[in-house]
């Protein structure tokens, strides 16, 4: 019988159980059980921890599978598939998947016992229409689940598990252009007058004046800030992600892409904001004593208590301070666009809004603000206008 234990989270226990892979590999698996910790409740999650130990088999790696020419539910084929990728990919990539995989993918299928061998169009074709329909599901998540089941099945079919790669028939939704909110002047100041002093302030001013991504905020460091220079680079990001069931905090000197790397001027308000954050550390680390984390000193953005700000913290932070001032609701994100809107508005060329936000080509930054270049727009009606048109009325 395989080990296991439970722990606790979010309020609720959890099954977790340890074993080693074919390949001597130690290995977790999760399972929640739904379980609140309130109450006499252990009894019950002990149960079913118990139910656990004894069911539990052996996961079969897709090679194993091949091998023996057995036939292997769709589901399971999926997770299998996954586990393979895991050193490829990304932990932030492989949260995203994971997310997916196991929140959708597999329960509409394992609830259909589809095998993988058995998997026809029409069995992907109304998971599609199941998520749109009875889900709500928009386009744009779908797409990334017809690129991850593509994907996988394009995998099962070089190893010869399948003879052809039902995906290829599906027919996947149009892709949704997604257009962001964003604020317009009046609207940032009134969100600069309400975020002073307060632990979002720094994020929401990095957002606005530079058009920061929440992971480059975080991520920024005393070492990027050239007070000599007058100059501001970035070139580190801090996300989260889940993984094995853990919310695990990512730092790396690599951010989005190779053209996220950029150093942009010191704007005299940031430079002021900058100096009383440094202040502030530097008192917060006398008073706290040992208290005090040392530990992320190097980076700008910390508590009283020289704790590193989470990312989950930004976008709850900045959500919950809208509403509670009676603002526009918008997306932490979309100050980026808000941005991005002031430097159209300023005269600022689209070539430059791409290089100041670091986006990776121009055709990123012309296809998402396009919409709000209305003075080129302007230049394109007074061409036409001053051409020698006229209309006869």
């Amino acid at each position: 019988m395989v080990a296991g234990h439970l722990t606790e989270k979010k309020g609720l226990y959890y099954v977790v159980l340890n074993y080693k892979d074919v390949y001597d590999n130690r290995k977790s698996k999760w399972l929640p059980t739904g379980i609140s910790v309130r109450g006499n409740n252990k009894r019950a999650a002990d149960k079913l921890l118990q139910e656990a130990r004894v069911n539990f088999t052996l996961p079969q790696t897709i090679e194993d599978i091949a091998r023996k020419s057995e036939k292997i539910l769709f589901s399971d084929f999926m997770c299998s598939w996954l586990d393979m990728e895991r050193p490829n990919l990304e932990a932030t990539t492989y949260s995203a998947y994971y997310g997916n995989i196991h929140t959708n993918i597999v329960p509409y299928f394992k609830k259909r016992n589809i095998m993988l061998q058995d998997t026809k169009p029409g069995d992907i074709q109304g998971f599609y229409i199941f998520l749109s329909k009875e889900r709500g599901v928009g386009a744009n998540t779908i797409i990334r689940h017809h690129a991850n089941i593509r994907k996988a099945l394009q995998y099962a079919l070089r190893i010869d598990l399948i003879n052809q790669n039902p995906a290829d028939k599906v027919q996947r939704p149009k892709v949704h252009k997604f257009i962001g909110g964003y604020y317009d002047i009046e609207e940032l100041n009134k969100l600069f007058e309400v975020v002073k002093g307060k632990q979002i302030e720094f994020a929401v001013i990095m957002a606005a004046f530079y058009g920061l991504r929440r992971s480059e905020i975080i991520g920024l460091r005393w070492s990027a800030i050239d007070f000599a220079n007058k100059a501001i680079s970035i070139g580190h990001t801090v996300t989260e992600a889940y993984l094995d069931g853990k919310c695990t905090i990512i730092a790396k000197d690599r951010p989005k892409t190779t053209a996220s790397f950029r150093s942009l001027p010191l704007i005299p308000d940031v430079e002021n904001m900058l100096l009383r954050i440094k202040a502030e550390q530097e008192e917060f680390n006398i008073l706290c004593g040992k208290s005090y984390n040392k530990i992320y000193e190097e980076y700008i953005y910390l508590d009283k208590l020289g704790e590193r700000v989470k990312p989950g913290f930004v976008s709850e932070n900045f959500k919950r301070m809208l509403s509670n001032n009676n603002l526009r609701h918008i997306r932490f994100h979309d100050l980026r666009h808000s941005c991005a809107s002031l430097l159209l508005a300023n005269g600022v060329s689209m070539k430059g809004i791409q290089e100041w936000l670091g986006h990776g080509n121009f055709l990123t930054t012309a296809n998402t603000y396009a919409h709000l270049d209305f003075k080129s727009k302007l230049s394109s009606a007074n061409a036409i206008m001053n051409s020698g048109l006229k209309l006869n009325q």
